[in-house]
């Protein structure tokens, strides 16, 4: 049975303005694959997230990411993009003046939802799923850090994304409550679901062993390979 292949990079050179952050980038990530991007801050990692998103243009080379080549798309096929992708940040970037329930449907309205009852069952799923079921009442600042990004987490799973992009999503957190944050994204990982973590967190790395893929030097290095 072939694998569906979700990012698929080929002679990728990566640019943030006018610097080349990595160079003859060659990657490929399955369906339901879960990888960890690590480097060294301002080797090129976040650079690769945001290509891959479509936020840095990518020149030179081809990557094809959820179905989109990017190296023509368009900017009005960008939103189309990211609903394939889940992005998680360290900062969680939730609305501080709304509540869990508001901030979910913001982004559920923002992106063409209109059915009402749709909107409320998955609000309702993707909280039930990040253990967060009782909390969507809440404004953020009343959850703890980890239960934000569990929000974040869930947030990033409203659209039924095929790949979440998971940039340090426990760099804020203590040790426990990242150990729980992997073991949800792990989860997410088993349902068919794409992960890609940038993360610094060697620990969590020994403690949940996957593929992992490292920024060095301007270059991308794979363990697959």
């Amino acid at each position: 049975m072939q694998t569906e292949t979700i990012v698929d990079i080929t002679d990728a050179n990566i640019f943030q303005s006018s610097n080349l952050v990595l160079s003859n980038v060659q990657l490929k990530i399955d369906k339901g694959e879960f990888v960890y991007l690590i480097g060294k801050t301002g080797s090129g990692k976040s650079s690769l997230l945001k290509m891959i998103y479509g936020d840095v243009e990518l020149s030179q080379g081809k990557a094809g990411v959820a179905g989109f080549e990017l190296n023509h798309i368009k900017e009005s096929q960008i939103p189309y993009l990211r609903r394939k992708l889940g992005i998680v940040f360290q900062d969680f970037q939730l609305l501080t003046d709304r509540s869990i329930n508001s901030n979910l449907l913001f982004v559920l309205q923002a992106t063409g939802w209109k059915d009402k009852v749709k909107m409320k069952d998955r609000i309702n799923e993707v909280l039930d799923k990040v253990g967060l079921a009782t909390k969507g009442f809440k404004m953020p600042h009343e959850l703890s850090g980890g239960e934000q990004q569990r929000v974040v987490i869930a947030r990033a799973l409203l659209n039924h994304p095929e790949m979440i992009l998971a940039d340090e999503p426990t760099g804020n957190l203590d040790p426990e409550t990242s150990e729980g944050i992997m073991k949800l994204l792990i989860d997410i990982g088993q349902t068919g679901c794409s992960v890609l973590m940038a993360t610094h967190n060697y620990t969590l790395i020994e403690k949940f062993p996957a593929r992992i893929i490292k920024c060095e030097n301007g270059r991308l290095f794979d363990s697959k390979n």
